[in-house]
């Protein structure tokens, strides 16, 4: 239901400073979530708003009539209360171009996306002076990183993983080291409490085989930062689809995954901005889908300017 996926999303993104008071819908057998009550129907909606001392009203894909959806806008305002619309193709809108009209009818123009030979070059050129500009800013955190993670515990510095790159080719990620060398051969004994939920990805918050220095340099992604050598050498890009070991690679199970694998997987990328470990993985596919099919070298920028941020906010991250 796309009313829990919102109500996820502003629990997990406490910055915008909403915080969900309970579900309005018809289908009461349908709704609400595990922490959110089921507050009424929409024709109880002006009294709930005023009850409740609502201030925003966000109106989510749902089985109600057309007529049912005009009535409740109108009532958020009359009641002088902010509206927020969740489109009902809110997973096709990246690439919208236009709002035209016509006859007064409002219409999102959504083009075709077609990756040009011009935008290929123009990516790649992003990629290559992105990475060695990265290099030079960062390269003493890097050494420090480096320096840090030998004297913490016995093993290489450098991590190096086979991932699923453009075309499902294989390239070897490379990583700082931030677990101790044994991980591997713990992973079984812990599998209880991987916290990913989804059949797919191992996460666990407070994971016993990262190391201490492992688990600040994951805070704040320093230990990504040896990918940019995977960035120069044409392995990967600066933004792109995030890049996937081949087990993950193997759930994906539908035809429109596979657009994921039409760009070279990314540095950073929309899951990176948005979710990081709190995404799962059907999520983070969408946010690659909605990426690859939308891909303008301009979002690219957008989201290399979004992602320090949220890597400085540390949100999502361990």
């Amino acid at each position: 239901m796309v009313a829990g996926e919102v109500v996820k999303k502003l629990n997990n993104n406490s910055q915008f400073g909403l915080v969900p008071v309970g579900i309005v819908d018809d289908e009461v057998h349908d709704v609400g979530t595990p922490d959110l009550p089921w507050l009424g129907r929409f024709d109880d909606l002006d009294a709930i708003v005023k009850a409740q001392g609502i201030d925003r009203v966000i109106i989510a894909f749902t089985r109600a009539s057309h007529e049912q959806l005009l009535e409740s806008i109108r009532a958020c305002r009359d009641a002088g209360v902010a509206i927020d619309v969740v489109p009902r193709l809110f997973e096709f809108l990246d690439g919208v171009r236009a709002l035209d009209q016509v006859g007064g009818l409002p219409l999102l123009s959504i083009g075709a996306q077609k990756l040009t030979s011009a935008s290929v070059a123009a990516k790649r050129a992003l990629d290559v002076f992105g990475s060695l500009a990265l290099l030079v800013l960062f390269g003493p955190a890097m050494i420090v990183a480096a320096i840090a993670i030998k004297l913490e515990s016995r093993g290489p510095v450098f991590f190096r993983q086979p991932r699923a790159g453009r075309g499902n080719s294989s390239f070897a990620l490379i990583k700082f080291r931030s677990m101790y060398m044994d991980a591997e051969e713990r992973k079984e004994g812990i599998e209880a409490l991987n916290e990913a939920g989804d059949g797919v990805m191992f996460k666990i918050r407070r994971d016993p085989r990262v190391t201490r220095v492992g688990r600040f340099i994951r805070r704040f992604s320093i230990d990504e930062l040896p990918q940019l050598f995977n960035v120069l050498r044409g392995e990967m890009s600066l933004v792109g689809p995030r890049p996937l070991i081949f087990p993950e690679t193997a759930a994906l199970d539908e035809n429109w995954h596979l657009r994921r694998l039409e760009l070279r997987p990314g540095l950073t990328g929309p899951w990176q901005v948005y979710g990081r470990s709190q995404s799962p993985f059907q999520e983070m596919v969408r946010f690659d889908y909605q990426y690859v099919a939308g891909w303008s070298l301009a979002r690219d920028i957008e989201i290399l300017l979004a992602t320090l941020p949220a890597v400085l906010s540390g949100r999502g991250a361990y």
